[in-house]
Parts: structure tokens; C-alpha cells; sequence
């Protein structure tokens, strides 16, 4: 058996580590059989089964934890029995009753009481349910036959930087699931569908994926292990459409804003990359009538006036957003009392910061890649934080604030 003497519970990581036992069930001549105890970690299967070939596999995952009072609790059991039902009956699959699967928890969670990590740790006990077809299937049709099975294994926290913020990046030649899909069923196909994503996101230091709608790609729909929400103000938002897994976390932190007295709000929440490339073209367009001979630009106008006129410009042809990129990319944005202290001829002085995701994207790439030769080396942060110093201790900080949800452009 595992000697756990030498684990560090405060320092585990999210993967797998032999434990005690694992609970089964199996569905056979039309009914559920008794849940039976193992040892064994592995599955004799046939060849043939329905689950290798034609994807009849789902899955859940929830935690048991060790409270302070020395109480094991797990965290509703019964919302992961209700939507592993769910995506048992998207694809086809024999829906386990509840009453099995909350035993089934309980017993397994009970065999492996040791490996519960202690109070205070930042650790649990994860439960790993999963559901196969393993009738044999040549043809293209759902099993009779299903295995139902929980094992447990101690983890940390999914993300390597633990329960603090983390970078996510954004792929447009990437779909999670199609619209009308299993993206709100989960499949293991899903996952595999992630993957090139979310190895190309890590490669690049970001902890994971996060993806747009399949059908316009336009819409923050959710990251490969988790939903996507944000506090803005007194509003909790979170994405809405067709191809989301629900999330029990999510739906638990809805409620518990709304006892908050938050506004909850699930909606499409937009991120237009079409936009931000267009944006990208046009943010310094203003240029153009401007005096800066160092850049070939032989106007009239004082540079720092180019944001501006840009976006003039781009509001005559009725290009808003894309005008809004244009006067709020300066620096790392400007503020009234900046323009007023620094005596720059924009009137009515006012606060010229990037707000939406858009804006604030296209100004930090600015700082990296306009204005750049082709032979010249890649700018670093540090140098941007350098060119940025002259403006005082609240562009950097507001510069900082982008790295921060950005990353480094060197490692993209």
C-alpha cells in the first residue's frame, strides 16, 4: 500500500497517485448490478467496445475535502450525479440512477480516508466518475452494455500558480465543440478536441485555452477545464450559449452572488478579433498628418495628436470601435490630469484610457510591434517600461497592469 509519510500535501499537483481502491458498477441485461470494490487499475475490455470506437465515454470530476472540524465533506454530489445523467443521455449511455451514484462516492471515499489531505492544505481528494459502453460495436450504434466507475487520487489546485490569477490565451483556428455539438455534455472527445490548443497555450506560458464560440467566433465561450465568468461592478457575467459544459462552480458562485445582492447576468460576452486585427491596421493612421520626419510623416500637426486625429478620422467613415483603438492606445493610455501636467495640446483634456479587451490589446501591442523595422530586435518589456518612464509612475503602472494580462509577447 501507499506510504504517505513523505507526501507534501501543501505542495501536490493535479494528477494521478495510486490510492487504496476504486468502486464499479456495471449495467447489464437491462439493470444496474451491485457496486463492487477493487484494487485493480486496470479494465479488461474488449476490442470491439463502443466506447473505443465510437466515443461512448463520459466523465465527471468533484472533490472531497477535510474541513476544520475534521469533518470529510464532498461538494455537491448530486449536481455531478444530474449532468453525468445528462451527458449519458446526449450520447446514447444507460443514465446511472443517483441513489448509486451518491453510494458509490460515499464508499469510495470512505476506502481512501487516508488519502484525504489535511485542513489548510490548498489540497483535496479528487473523485474521478467515468461511464464506458463496452458492448462490442462494429456498426455505428449505442452499447447495452455500461461500466461505471470512481477512483480517487489526492491533488493540488488545477493550476500550476495555485489559487491566484492566471493567463489564458486566445486561439481563433481552434473549435472546443460545435454549435449543437457535446460541448455541453462531458465527453472525453471534447478534451481531445482541446488539445492542440491547449499544448500550443502552454508551450507559450499560459495555463490553458480559452474559446471563442464555434459559430461566429466572436463570443468568450469557456476555457478547456473550466468556465469563463467575470465581476464587473455589481454584475457577475458569465458567457451564454449552446456548446458550454455547465459548471457546478458556476452555477454555486451565480448563487452565492446573487445572495450578495450581485446582478447575474449570462449572456454572449463579445470579443471581436476580426475587429482587433482591423484595429490593429488603422490605430496609427492618424500619423499621417502629423509632423514627424523620423517616420516620414510630413504634416502639421504635433504627434501626440495622432491618436486623436485618427480617430476623427475613422469616425467620418463610421468606424467607431476602431476609432476608439485610435485615441486610447498612447502610451499605456492617458489620463485628464497627465494631459493637463504635461501641457499636451488635447482639448477638452479627458481620460484617454483602453477599456475594452480590444483596445486594451491593441495599445500593449503597440508597445512591442509598431513602428519596427523589419531587421530591428524584438523589443522587450523591460525596454517598452523604459520608453514609458518618461511619463510617470502611473503609465507604468497601467503598462505593468497589461503585462500582467497579457504576458510576454517573446514567449508567443
Amino acid at each position: 500500500m501507499t506510504n504517505l509519510e513523505n507526501i507534501d500535501w501543501a505542495h501536490l499537483p493535479f494528477g494521478y497517485m495510486k490510492t487504496d481502491y476504486n468502486v464499479r458498477c456495471t449495467f447489464k441485461d437491462g439493470k444496474w448490478g451491485e457496486i463492487e470494490v477493487t484494487q485493480d487499475e486496470t479494465i479488461n475490455l474488449h476490442m470491439a467496445a463502443s466506447c473505443l470506437h465510437y466515443g461512448q465515454e463520459i466523465f465527471e470530476g468533484l472533490k472531497a475535502f477535510r474541513g476544520q472540524d475534521g469533518k470529510i465533506r464532498l461538494f455537491r454530489p448530486d449536481e455531478n450525479a444530474k449532468r453525468l445523467q445528462n451527458s449519458a443521455r446526449g450520447i446514447m449511455m444507460e443514465p446511472l440512477p443517483e441513489d448509486i451514484f451518491l453510494e458509490m462516492c460515499k464508499k469510495v471515499v470512505k476506502l481512501n480516508e487516508r488519502f484525504i489531505p489535511p485542513y489548510g492544505s490548498g489540497s483535496s481528494l479528487y473523485l474521478r466518475p467515468l461511464e464506458i459502453g463496452t458492448s462490442p460495436r462494429v456498426g455505428v450504434n449505442p452499447a447495452d452494455e455500461y461500466t461505471v466507475i470512481i477512483f480517487v487520487t489526492p491533488v493540488g489546485p488545477y493550476f500550476k500558480e495555485g489559487f491566484h490569477c492566471t493567463k489564458v490565451a486566445v486561439y481563433r483556428e481552434y473549435d472546443r465543440a460545435a454549435p449543437c455539438g457535446t460541448g455541453r455534455w462531458k465527453v472525453g472527445g471534447n478534451y481531445a478536441a482541446g488539445m492542440g490548443a491547449t499544448a500550443r497555450a502552454k508551450a507559450a506560458g499560459f495555463s490553458a485555452a480559452l474559446f471563442l464560440d464555434p459559430k461566429e467566433k466572436k463570443y468568450l465561450d469557456e476555457c478547456g477545464p473550466a468556465n469563463f465568468f467575470i465581476v464587473k461592478g455589481n454584475s457577475y457575467i458569465t458567457p451564454k450559449s449552446g456548446s458550454i459544459l455547465p459548471s457546478i462552480t458556476n452555477m454555486s458562485l451565480q448563487q452565492i452572488a446573487r445572495d450578495l445582492g450581485m446582478e447575474v447576468e449570462a449572456r454572449p460576452i463579445p470579443l471581436d478579433i476580426e475587429c482587433v486585427e482591423e484595429a490593429a491596421m488603422l490605430h496609427d493612421i492618424g500619423m499621417c498628418r502629423t509632423d514627424a520626419p523620423g517616420i516620414h510623416c510630413h504634416g502639421t500637426e504635433p504627434y501626440i495628436m495622432h491618436g486623436i486625429i485618427g480617430k476623427q478620422m475613422l469616425d467620418s467613415i463610421g468606424l467607431y470601435r476602431h476609432a476608439r483603438v485610435c485615441e486610447r492606445h498612447t502610451g499605456a493610455g492617458i489620463t485628464a490630469d497627465e494631459i493637463i501636467k504635461q501641457h499636451l495640446p488635447i482639448v477638452p483634456p479627458r481620460d484617454l484610457l483602453p477599456v475594452t479587451l480590444e483596445e486594451k490589446l491593441v495599445c500593449y501591442a503597440d508597445k512591442f510591434f509598431s513602428k519596427s523595422r523589419v531587421d530591428d530586435p524584438p523589443k522587450t518589456i523591460e525596454r517598452a517600461r523604459q520608453s514609458l518612464a518618461k511619463f510617470g509612475d502611473d503609465t507604468l503602472s497601467r503598462f505593468d497592469d497589461l503585462v500582467d494580462l497579457f504576458g510576454d509577447p517573446a514567449q508567443l
